[in-house]
């Protein structure tokens, strides 16, 4: 999601929590409750924002496992083409020492 526009998952997450403060403050001063609403409030707000964290965290363990995944799958595809490759250049080595000796 934020990564594809090049803001990285701690930006988000120190985003999310700073604002999540802000609101919180904000919350103090202009709301007429009593001391222990307002408790009650905040309990609430911060294991939201508890919630939401554990989600982004979790949401961005699992990009970066798919991309760690990704890349292994890319690295085992350019061994082997590499392999291939290298073993040709043997042979045709092989073949062009042969050629030479027979002349």
């Amino acid at each position: 999601m934020s990564e594809e526009k090049g803001i990285s998952a701690g930006t988000v997450l120190v985003s999310f929590v700073a604002g999540a403060a802000i609101g919180a403050g904000l919350a103090l001063l202009y709301a007429p409750k009593s001391g222990t609403e307002m408790r009650e409030n905040l309990a609430d707000l911060a294991e939201d924002a508890v919630d939401k964290i554990k989600e982004y965290t979790r949401e961005a363990q699992e990009k970066i496992k798919s991309v760690i995944d990704e890349g292994k799958e890319s690295i085992v595809e350019k061994k082997s083409i590499l392999t291939s490759a290298i073993e040709a250049g043997r042979e045709a080595m092989q073949r062009e020492k042969e050629r030479t000796t027979t002349l």
